[in-house]
């Protein structure tokens, strides 16, 4: 199937590939075509940057009570990570049932399996995020 070798060969897909701006340096995750920053003066000047997946919690929450689709999951912590580079993303803490979770945490990333088309579907992975111990 050609459709299973573009999945697996594609840069982004089972890394975190940001942008960072050439003119200010902000990085950005997911990539941006302009810095909402520098704006016009960022066109073309944005370049591709590994991310290290590394970073600390920022703000946290547990959600008790969500879509049905999600229940098995039920609670579960979402966080605010600030990465190493900068650039602040939105990302499910795994294997800790939110009490074990601090503001200054330290976290990494972990791709996870999100969900899949069907019994014998296509299978989707995601970033999530451990805590470092």
């Amino acid at each position: 199937m050609p459709e299973a070798r573009f999945w697996r060969e594609n840069q982004a897909r089972y890394n975190m590939i940001g942008h960072k701006c050439g003119k200010c340096q902000k990085v950005y995750f997911p990539p941006r075509d302009m810095c909402p920053k520098c704006r016009r003066a960022s066109m073309g000047k944005m370049e591709k940057i590994q991310l290290t997946g590394k970073g600390s919690v920022v703000s946290h929450t547990t959600v008790h009570e969500g879509l049905p689709e999600f229940q098995m999951q039920i609670p579960y912590t979402m966080a605010i990570i600030e990465l190493e580079e900068g650039a602040r993303i939105t990302g499910q803490i795994v294997d800790c049932n939110g009490e074990c979770v601090k503001i200054g945490s330290e976290v990494e990333t972990v791709f996870r399996k999100l969900g899949e088309e069907g019994k014998s579907g296509i299978i989707h992975y995601g970033y999530k995020f451990k805590l470092i111990e």
